[in-house]
C-alpha cells in the first residue's frame, strides 16, 4: 500500500538552466533513446481509431493511451502495473509516458545531415577539404568518390566519372575502392584522423607566408578542433537513423 501511495506523491524537480547546447548524436545513442523501431507512416486506423502498429503514434512503442489499460483491453487498472501484452505488446503504465518516449527509423540508406552540407561554409566539406559541389556530385550520385586508393596513384576523395571509375578498375581491380552516394562520403569521414590532421594543419599554418592559406587552413582548423573538443565523430554528419519525438 505504501508503495502505491508513493506512486501518486512523486513530484518532478523543475530543473533550472542558463542554456542549451545542441549537438549530433551517434546512431547508437538515437537507438538507445527509442522503445522501438518505427515502420509505417501511418498514424491513427481511420475505422478503429486507434493508434497503428508500428506507425507514428504505435501504443507498442511510445506507451498506451489509456492509463494502466493495453490497447486490446486484456489488461486494465492499476494491478497489472508494468505488465506487458502478450497479444498486443502495450506495457500497462500511466498514458503520459507518450510524451517522453522516443522511436527511430532506420534508414534504407544513410542520407547527408542537410546543415553540415548545405551551411556555408559547409562543415562536411571544410573537414573533408572538398568544394561542396564535389561532394554534391559524389552525394547525387553524379561521380564515384575514391574512399581507399590503396597502392595506385590515385588520392582520397578523388572523384572518378562511371567511365573514369570503370577504367580503373579493369586497370587496378580490387587494389582500390570507390563508391557512391552518402556511402562513399561516409567512408571519407570515417577513415579522417581527426587528431592526425590537426596536428598537419598548424604545422602548415606555421610555414605558409600566403595570407589567404592562412584563412583558409585556420578556418577548417577551428572546425576541426571543434569537432575533437565536442567530442563528435565526423562520420555522424551521415545519418543511418532518424529519432521520432513523442507523439
Amino acid at each position: 500500500m505504501k508503495a502505491l501511495l508513493d506512486l501518486f506523491k512523486q513530484v518532478t524537480q523543475e530543473e533550472e538552466f542558463d542554456a542549451i547546447k545542441t549537438g549530433l548524436a551517434s546512431p547508437e545513442k538515437i537507438r538507445s533513446w527509442s522503445y522501438g523501431e518505427v515502420k509505417k507512416p501511418e498514424t491513427i486506423n481511420y475505422r478503429t481509431f486507434k493508434p497503428e502498429r508500428d506507425g507514428l503514434f504505435c501504443a507498442k512503442i511510445f506507451g498506451p493511451v489509456k492509463d494502466y489499460e493495453c490497447l486490446c483491453g486484456k489488461y486494465k487498472r492499476l494491478k497489472h502495473r508494468g505488465v506487458i501484452c502478450e497479444k498486443c505488446g502495450v506495457e500497462v503504465t500511466l498514458a503520459k509516458v507518450r510524451r517522453e518516449r522516443m522511436g527511430h527509423i532506420e534508414l534504407a540508406s544513410p542520407v547527408a545531415h542537410i546543415w553540415f552540407l548545405k551551411s556555408l561554409p559547409s562543415r562536411m566539406g571544410m573537414v573533408l577539404d572538398m568544394t561542396l559541389r564535389d561532394i554534391e556530385r559524389a552525394l547525387y550520385f553524379e561521380a564515384y568518390v575514391v574512399t581507399e586508393p590503396g597502392m595506385t596513384p590515385l588520392n582520397r576523395g578523388q572523384l572518378l566519372t562511371e567511365d573514369d571509375y570503370l577504367a580503373k578498375v579493369e586497370q587496378y581491380g580490387d587494389d582500390f575502392s570507390g563508391s557512391m552516394g552518402a556511402e562513399g562520403i561516409r567512408e571519407l569521414l570515417k577513415s579522417l584522423e581527426v587528431n592526425t590532421e590537426i596536428e598537419k594543419l598548424r604545422k602548415e599554418l606555421e610555414t605558409t607566408g600566403s595570407d589567404t592559406k592562412i584563412k583558409e587552413i585556420a578556418k577548417r582548423l577551428k572546425v576541426l578542433e571543434a569537432f575533437h573538443k565536442s567530442g563528435i565523430k565526423p562520420e555522424w554528419m551521415i545519418l543511418e537513423v532518424l529519432p521520432v519525438l513523442p507523439p
